[in-house]
């Protein structure tokens, strides 16, 4: 088996399809039984294309075995639907780019009777398949060795009875933490410049959005690589 983790996407279509490209080719010059793909979750916001990168990872998981984590990001479009003033929160983290993506057209500061608005019709564009895609991502994924989550874990606690809300958010307590898990964490989140191999964790998150890097981890045997 071998496993293709892939980094915060955030609305960089150009980004994902490059990626998937040299995911394809690598198959290709060197194939193996089972592919894997594993998406890291943050795959709206900010970036210029959220929605077509969800569709494109409905195309993706329809063909090819596909796992798509959820991300602290993707809490937001159920949470609109239900709760139209969170977009005062959600558009300090790129919540506008993903309206329009949907061709929805957000002012810079939406208005409580045009949060209503937005999210009405949001409700009534919002494709069947895009609304079943946020509303099931799972939390985690474990595979082998390997430990595959949004944010992190919180040390000492097991893998098994960790919080929703550490694996989508937490950083500092699971970053500072230099003791093994019960697995590596293949982990996102947190951009930095170049990905992150330590003892007990990867993380992947190059942050795509702003330096145009969207990173996969190559994951088979023993063997960690990058494409």
């Amino acid at each position: 088996m071998r496993v293709y983790a892939v980094g915060d996407i955030h609305g960089r279509l150009d980004l994902l399809d490059q990626t998937l490209a040299r995911i394809d080719a690598d198959i290709a010059r060197d194939p193996v039984d089972t592919p894997l793909c594993v998406f890291l979750g943050d795959y709206i916001d900010r970036g210029p294309k959220s929605a077509e990168v969800v569709e494109r990872l409905i195309e993706r998981a329809a063909s090819r075995p596909t796992v798509c984590l959820r991300g602290n990001h993707e809490l937001y479009v159920p949470e609109f639907l239900r709760n139209p003033p969170v977009l005062r929160h959600w558009g300090l983290y790129g919540g506008l780019s993903t309206l329009l993506s949907y061709g929805l057209a957000p002012s810079l500061q939406p208005t409580p009777q045009e949060e209503l608005e937005l999210a009405e019709e949001l409700d009534r564009v919002l494709p069947a398949s895009h609304r079943r895609f946020y509303e099931g991502l799972p939390l985690s994924f474990s595979c082998g060795d390997f430990f595959f989550v949004h944010a992190g874990v919180r040390p000492s606690v097991a893998l098994s009875r960790q919080r929703d809300e550490d694996l989508l958010w937490i950083r500092d307590e699971f970053l500072s933490c230099a003791e093994p898990f019960e697995k590596i964490v293949v982990h996102g989140h947190t951009p930095t410049i170049e990905p992150e191999v330590r003892s007990n964790r990867i993380n992947i998150d190059t942050g795509a959005y702003a330096t145009g890097r969207l990173t996969c981890l190559r994951l088979e045997g023993g063997d960690i690589d990058f494409l």
